[in-house]
């Protein structure tokens, strides 16, 4: 370049580099997917921009069952497709920010892909669900009625501001996100074309697991989450409802695409038990009880008429750094399932 240059002259060169400048920007503009971030680069009515960037939006969303608005994160699908992908969280859900954005790091992972991502915020404890007494934890809605939320009202404002289309959307959760994506996934398949568990407990009517949960909500959301207000008592039948492993019995996922992973619990490099015995420790037990009942859940959707894809990886604890890792792996399936480039 430094020779060709000199034989030019410097008048000719500058002119040169200006034609060169001005046919480039010229063709960037042909070429450049104008519609892609026209789509990202506008506010939605009732929507700010978030501090994690990547396009995303922080949303507040009336929702009339619960009698207030409802935060939501919302990155916006590149080019304008119509594609959803619900994103939820785990127990310790905050009241400021899913935790699939700076923990996950799902914006980032699907920026230049054309899904929107729907992140709700809060809902610490509550599973996502509707329900059928009072919720007096710390934290999150008072009257939750979560499933109404996600099934019926939200999906109309992002229908409307967001292009996302009723019946292509995929979901996603982690751990009690993990039973409530599955659960969502069963009753509304005509909104949910995949789903995917990642550490989630998938068998909440085995013997034991009612006190477990029951004790995991009171951790979390302090002495008034309780779960006889939220799934009834040990008998109740709205229990079985929610037992994602008693509906791959009865085939309510046959055929549907899923993806389901869950660690041995086996440390490795990223933990320091030293430095952090008691979580460490917390993060072994957790993955231990969800690859138990992932397990279980995947011999019953089997069964049932789905084929799942599976990770069980043997290094992983009950941690979002892994939870992160398992996401990379199902997008390739989810994009394609719900055809977003």
């Amino acid at each position: 370049m430094t020779t060709s240059s000199r034989k030019l002259g410097a008048p000719k060169k500058l002119v040169s580099l200006l034609l060169a400048l001005a046919t480039a920007l010229g063709m960037a503009v042909v070429s450049a997917p104008a519609a892609s971030a026209d789509n990202r680069g506008w506010l939605r009515p009732g929507c700010s921009w978030d501090a994690y960037k990547f396009f995303v939006q922080y949303c507040k969303v009336w929702s009339p069952a619960m009698n207030q608005n409802i935060k939501v994160q919302i990155k916006p699908a590149a080019r304008g497709g119509n594609a959803g992908l619900y994103l939820l969280d785990g127990l310790r859900a905050r009241d400021d920010w899913n935790a699939w954005t700076w923990d996950g790091g799902a914006p980032k992972k699907f920026v230049n892909d054309d899904v929107t991502l729907v992140m709700p915020v809060g809902g610490q404890a509550q599973f996502y669900a509707d329900w059928i007494g009072p919720w007096n934890g710390t934290n999150g809605p008072s009257k939750p009625r979560w499933e109404t939320f996600l099934t019926r009202e939200l999906p109309g404002y992002l229908q409307r501001n967001f292009g996302v289309s009723r019946t292509n959307n995929g979901i996603v959760g982690l751990s009690m996100g993990g039973t409530a994506a599955m659960n969502l996934a069963a009753y509304h398949r005509d909104q949910f074309k995949h789903v995917t568990s990642m550490s989630g407990y998938l068998n909440p009517t085995w013997p034991g697991m009612y006190l477990g949960i029951q004790a995991a909500m009171l951790d979390s959301g302090g002495p008034g989450a309780q779960i006889w207000n939220m799934w009834g008592g040990p008998l109740d039948p709205l229990r079985w409802r929610n037992d994602p492993t008693i509906q791959a019995a009865t085939g309510r996922f046959a055929g549907m695409p899923m993806y389901i992973s869950s660690a041995a619990g086996i440390t490795g490099t990223r933990e320091n038990f030293l430095a952090d015995p008691i979580g460490v420790t917390s993060g072994v037990l957790l993955e231990w009880l969800s690859r138990t009942s992932t397990a279980k859940f995947e011999l019953a959707v089997r069964a049932g008429g789905a084929n799942p894809v599976v990770s069980y990886p043997i290094v992983g604890i009950h941690s979002w750094s892994y939870w992160s890792d398992e996401l990379s792996k199902a997008r390739p399936m989810i994009k394609g399932t719900l055809r977003a480039s």
